[in-house]
């Protein structure tokens, strides 16, 4: 059988065959926006992680606490992989007089996301995750994976190998396209002035 697979998330360097130049200036942007975002949420900030996706969330950890260095904010790590768990994370917000939350890539998170969008507007706290569904359903920031963009990708492999290559010679080819989405709406109902140089850098401006 052969198989084409996606994954939204970042594939680890050992699985990398071929460098694309185009990923490397791909990345600078991405560490430049992240850096970008997380300071306009300081100056404490939470990092919601699902232990269960134990790939996923020690790449995030890794990756957030590169850039609370760059920006010099400390960082409040808490796991949910159950509903209620999310329910106590966001109490715990309160207690740690956290200012932002950053939500990890998940796809349990993703199913989550009107629950997320829901509690934080309880709770008045900016929240970020990398699906633009999360700022459709009313949370403030997105970044992530243009899901199109990957689809079109997976199709592209799927031709490949129908045509006779073989799957084990492909590279691994990880997104190169980037989606950033910002609800201005829930910026303005969370007192948030959103610097017009992120504005600008925006894929879509929910207004």
């Amino acid at each position: 059988m052969k198989l084409s697979c996606w994954a939204p998330h970042r594939v680890g360097a050992n699985h990398e065959r071929r460098r694309d130049p185009r990923r490397s200036r791909t990345q600078r942007a991405d560490r430049e926006i992240r850096h970008d975002r997380l300071s306009i949420l300081a100056p404490r900030l939470a990092v919601l992680l699902n232990p269960v996706d134990a790939p996923v969330a020690e790449t995030t950890l890794r990756d957030v606490q590169e850039a609370a260095r760059a920006t010099a904010l400390p960082i409040h790590i808490l796991n949910a992989s159950t509903n209620s768990e999310i329910d106590a994370a966001f109490a715990a917000l309160v207690s740690e007089r956290a200012d932002a939350l950053f939500v990890a890539s998940s796809n349990y998170f993703h199913s989550r996301r009107v629950q997320l969008a829901v509690l934080a507007a309880r709770y008045r706290i900016p929240v970020i995750l990398p699906q633009r569904e999360f700022v459709e359903a009313g949370g403030f920031m997105s970044y992530g994976t243009d899901i199109t963009d990957s689809i079109r990708q997976v199709g592209i492999y799927a031709g490949k190998v129908l045509k006779g290559a073989k799957p084990a010679d492909l590279p691994v080819a990880q997104s190169t396209k980037f989606e950033f989405v910002i609800n201005l709406q829930t910026a303005r109902s969370l007192g948030i002035d959103v610097p017009a140089t992120l504005l600008t850098r925006a894929d879509k401006v929910i207004e």
